[in-house]
């Protein structure tokens, strides 16, 4: 077999076709919750805290070789943090509604099967002794 074929047989399986939607689906997500955050969430966050713009929140570490500040922006890494929150709760909420959905349903109570030859019989034997005591 070809490198070709063995390429062509492995892309065009389900799950690799599936784990791409995934990725292509999952980076839109991103970006939307990136939106999210960064202009609907923080915004409101920093107003109720006193009036604070997340991320503008920086300290300078120092100065590079041409003048300009170096920043470390620890408020963009707070927002960063805000993202990965929402993302992994809605993650943890499709992912549990999936596995509630593709639970089984319990299966329907059989009727017991009806007893033994042997059963019967010893059933009798059984009725026959309790009215003899």
């Amino acid at each position: 077999m070809s490198l070709w074929n063995e390429f062509k047989e492995f892309a065009v399986k389900g799950s690799v076709i599936d784990l791409a939607v995934g990725f292509v689906i999952g980076g839109a997500f991103g970006t939307v919750v990136s939106s999210l955050v960064a202009n609907v969430i923080m915004p409101p966050l920093g107003l109720v805290i006193g009036r604070v713009d997340f991320s503008k929140m920086a300290v300078q570490i120092g100065t590079d070789p041409k003048g300009g500040a170096v920043l470390l922006k620890y408020g963009m890494f707070v927002q960063a943090c805000f993202s990965f929150l929402i993302i992994a709760i809605a993650m943890f909420a499709i992912i549990k509604m999936i596995n509630r959905l593709r639970r089984a349903p319990p299966p329907a109570l059989a009727a017991p099967p009806a007893p033994t030859k042997s059963e019967e019989l010893l059933g009798e034997i059984r009725d026959l002794l309790a009215k003899r005591a």
